[in-house]
């Protein structure tokens, strides 16, 4: 179950993170939050669950929530984090506005700030400069992936595991380690060995 916050409740990552990218004023930072839906969401609620369609992008204000699917298995895939400053969205549910192929889920209890599928164009129709700031933020995106696959194929597990750890420690110290096993496509065994051997 999630609720919408108070109306008079400010955002301060989420403009001090576009401020780090973009220009924005008073009266475009007062268009913006007036046309975000910010969220408060409990431990182990669901944003988006399998099937359902993605409405928003979600940018996390305060907390921590993962991507995952279930695959042929029954086992739970872990396809993505997100803690503060961090979007996370099934975009292609998003952008196609069909059923999601993953759950989106909070790990922690956990603040964010939703822009829904039909403000979004609107906000950057009034606001150039968000075209802009989500270029970055997706070219970072998917940067990031392309050199996740390639240390996926390329490094060993434990190359893996110890690239995760220096880039990332706050998710490796927030995450329960089953997580963490999932993400990195591990078993929770090796990662508690692999914590132990590098420790």
């Amino acid at each position: 179950m999630f609720v919408l916050f108070h109306s008079n409740v400010m955002y301060p990552n989420f403009v001090t993170h576009l401020k780090k990218y973009i220009s924005l004023n008073n009266d475009e930072v007062a268009l913006l939050l007036s046309s975000v839906k910010p969220l408060i969401i409990d431990k182990k609620d669901f944003l988006v669950k399998e099937g359902q369609i993605c409405r928003a992008n979600y940018f996390v204000e305060q907390g921590l929530l993962r991507m995952f699917f279930v695959n042929h298995k029954g086992n739970e895939q872990i396809t993505q984090f997100a803690l503060e400053n961090w979007w996370i969205a099934d975009y292609m549910s998003f952008t196609m506005q069909n059923g999601s192929h993953f759950n989106i889920q909070a790990v922690e209890a956990s603040t964010v700030i939703a822009i829904e599928y039909h403000k979004q164009d609107y906000l950057m129709e009034q606001l150039p400069q968000l075209e802009r700031y989500f270029r970055l933020m997706m070219q970072r995106a998917y940067a990031a992936a392309q050199m996740r696959v390639k240390y996926f194929h390329a490094a060993s597990k434990e190359d893996n595991y110890r690239q995760f750890v220096s880039l990332f420690p706050e998710f490796v110290r927030r995450v329960p380690q089953y997580m963490l096993a999932s993400y990195l496509g591990l078993t929770p065994e090796y990662v508690s060995e692999l914590r132990k051997r590098n420790s």
